[in-house]
């Protein structure tokens, strides 16, 4: 399940439908920006975690977590630091990654 995510994690990146990072996906939610999911790595911090789940349940935002380290995720994406969390911005792309975990 994970690998699909990761591969279908990196076409979305391409196309630009993604926001890296819990500073900047709190900042989106915050400005009104439509984030259709919230996609956790498996090894953030408690308070990262707690900070996630708050803001995505204050905005209403789906959010899951998957069971790969930050590294994994950053690099699925094509980034060279950790990433704790990203958001995907396009409908299309959320149906495509959904289909894995229902």
């Amino acid at each position: 399940m994970d690998n699909r995510i990761l591969t279908s994690l990196g076409l979305c990146a391409k196309a630009g439908k993604l926001i890296f990072g819990v500073p900047m996906i709190v900042e989106a939610m915050q400005k009104g920006k439509k984030i259709y999911l919230v996609i956790e790595s498996g090894d953030t911090s408690d308070n990262t975690h707690k900070r996630i789940t708050d803001k995505c349940s204050f905005y209403g935002v789906e959010k899951i977590q998957i069971d790969v380290d930050g590294g994994v995720l950053a690099s699925a994406v094509g980034k060279t630091s950790s990433l704790a969390a990203l958001a995907i911005t396009d409908e299309g792309f959320y149906k495509m990654i959904s289909k894995y975990f229902d």
